[in-house]
């Protein structure tokens, strides 16, 4: 799909996914990778365990090592005084469905199960084409199975370029709050808000976050994470 000029920028930076990447091989079921160290600050109490799920923006796709969503974040969480440990269960080019079809070996893999699942799909369904009927039920596949586990959510929005269509974009930009009410999950309405019409903050496939860009999505989002984690006991 092209459109021209900004409305091009625009579009792009609002499918914010990532099946725009080279072709990769395939790969054995794919392994979570340890989040960074954080910087020294002072954290307290029990560890708090959260699953990053989501595809490349939070695989960190174009970045480097400890530059990603996740790694961020827990930095982010520990300033806090949280002590947070993120796993980064992200897969570049994930669609909701085959986020779907890995949802439940990511969280058989895990020694215990995660306090909270930051979910974050729906951008490779637009940039695929796939209606948004089926990104719907999908996400909601995912969200029950979640919900089966007892396992809190936090929803990470997505919203479609206008030049899909009026229609299109109602039915799509609907899914995320919708799902949000009918599962009572915590709900970020668009993850890309902090980037989405600043090209500095985008890589030059006018889709992926800079390190720069990921910085502002984790200021922007980390209270919401927080307030997401469940009480302590």
């Amino acid at each position: 799909m092209r459109i021209g000029g900004l409305s091009m920028v625009l579009a792009a930076l609002a499918l914010a996914a990532c099946g725009s990447e080279p072709a990769q091989p395939p790969a054995q079921e794919p392994q979570m990778k340890a989040a960074s160290e954080p910087v020294a600050a002072p954290v307290s109490g029990p560890e708090r365990r959260i699953l990053a799920f989501g595809d490349s923006l939070f695989a960190g796709y174009g970045l480097g090592e400890g530059e990603g969503y996740p790694e961020k974040l827990q930095k982010a969480l520990r300033a806090k005084g949280i002590n947070a440990q993120v796993a980064d269960a992200g897969v570049s080019g994930d669609t909701t469905a085959a986020g779907l079809q890995r949802l439940a070996f990511v969280l058989d893999s895990q020694a215990k199960a995660p306090e909270l699942a930051i979910v974050e799909l729906g951008g490779n369904d637009l940039l695929r084409g796939i209606s948004p009927a089926e990104t719907r039920e999908n996400l909601e596949a995912i969200l029950q199975e979640l919900a089966k586990r007892k396992i809190p959510v936090l929803l990470m929005g997505m919203r479609a370029p206008p030049n899909l269509g009026q229609q299109f974009v109602s039915e799509f930009d609907g899914i995320y709050p919708a799902l949000a009410r009918q599962y009572s999950t915590a709900l970020v309405p668009f993850f890309l808000e902090p980037v989405y019409d600043k090209p500095q903050l985008i890589q030059a496939d006018r889709i992926h976050p800079t390190a720069a860009g990921i910085d502002a999505m984790v200021a922007a989002t980390v209270a919401d994470v927080a307030k997401a984690l469940p009480a302590t006991q």
